[in-house]
């Protein structure tokens, strides 16, 4: 995986981390674990904020932590 494939990280964080509320983490946390992912191969230098916003944003779609209450 790559930076870009924000999508597919976002799954993948959510399968690994799936009792965190991806609308309560920050971007340090978040960068980190990407990092640590299985098959991810990118440059730990190319992330920013526009891509970990991204990231962020499929997780939160991914998620069940819209959903309860």
């Amino acid at each position: 995986m790559k930076w870009t494939d924000s999508r597919e990280i976002a799954i993948a964080l959510a399968d690994k981390y799936p009792d965190i509320d991806p609308q309560r983490i920050n971007f340090v946390d978040l960068r980190q674990w990407v990092l640590e992912l299985d098959g991810f191969n990118d440059d730990p230098q190319h992330s920013g904020e526009k891509i970990l916003e991204a990231i962020q944003a499929h997780w939160i779609d991914e998620s069940d932590f819209d959903d309860e209450d």
